[in-house]
């Protein structure tokens, strides 16, 4: 088993069993970073952290929490023994398709502190160490809907994800000087289980190809673009286009057509 070392970064990613979160544990793994994995599951932290480890002659460590419970961020700091955070990806998150009243609160309250509270209290925790180093780097990661009105269903989702592209740029306002790289990376579809998770596979499988993106690719936009200190990403030509026309267009436009789009996405009551 490889040694940890001092010399290379340690880059802590949340959500990282799956999808995006694994994308960016093995694009910074083969950058020669040390990684934290924090997900809900262990047996797929464990087993992604044994092939990073293989692969790339770095450690990589499991941490289980479930980022919804309060002061979730406490064990995984104290997992850490005060080892120095280089680089903090915020990917953990889930959607809720239904309508707002249809699901219990503690579901939507759960995506609230998953998304939103322990991203803050973990970026809050990290932060004083990078600013004292003079260096590091924060990725959020956002989502289109962080440039978009909100429609039915999916209620809270746009809403935290323009939270994170918000966050990132308030940020990066105060930190950029002291040499810390902020980043909101906001893709659109994504080839994930995040689809199965939301309940809307079957909706988002009808989505032109054209317009998927994988997650390695998505990873990799965003890395690249904190590295170049961008501060919002948006991967794909796509997703570009669709990013400004969702900026700059009259919003009862916008909304009119996110509505229309976004109905599909929405299982039926």
């Amino acid at each position: 088993m490889p040694q940890a070392s001092g010399n290379r970064p340690l880059a802590l990613i949340t959500g990282a069993s799956s999808g995006i979160g694994a994308a960016f544990a093995r694009a910074y793994a083969g950058r020669g970073h040390d990684v934290i994995l924090v997900a809900r599951r262990l047996d797929r932290l464990e087993s992604l952290a044994a092939e990073l480890q293989r692969d790339h002659a770095i450690v990589a460590q499991a941490i289980a929490s479930d980022l919804s419970v309060w002061e979730a961020e406490k064990p995984i700091l104290a997992a850490l023994e005060g080892r120095a955070i280089d680089v903090l990806v915020n990917n953990a998150g889930f959607g809720v398709a239904e309508d707002f009243i249809a699901v219990p609160w503690a579901r939507h309250r759960d995506g609230l502190m998953t998304m939103i509270v322990s991203a803050c209290a973990l970026t809050h925790a990290v932060l004083p160490g990078m600013v004292e180093r003079g260096r590091g780097a924060v990725v959020n990661v956002g989502s289109m809907t962080s440039f978009s009105p909100g429609a039915a269903g999916h209620t809270l989702y746009p809403a935290t994800k323009t939270f994170a592209l918000r966050f990132s740029q308030s940020l990066d306002a105060e930190l950029r000087t002291k040499g810390i790289k902020v980043t909101c990376v906001c893709p659109g579809f994504t080839r994930t289980e995040f689809a199965q998770v939301s309940g809307v596979a079957e909706q988002m499988a009808s989505a032109p190809r054209l317009f998927w993106m994988t997650a390695d690719q998505v990873v990799e936009a965003a890395i690249e673009g904190n590295i170049r200190g961008k501060v919002i990403v948006v991967p794909g030509w796509h997703n570009k286009i669709a990013a400004l026309l969702l900026r700059y267009l009259p919003e009862p436009l916008v909304s009119a057509a996110i509505k229309a789009g976004s109905a599909k996405y929405r299982p039926e009551s």
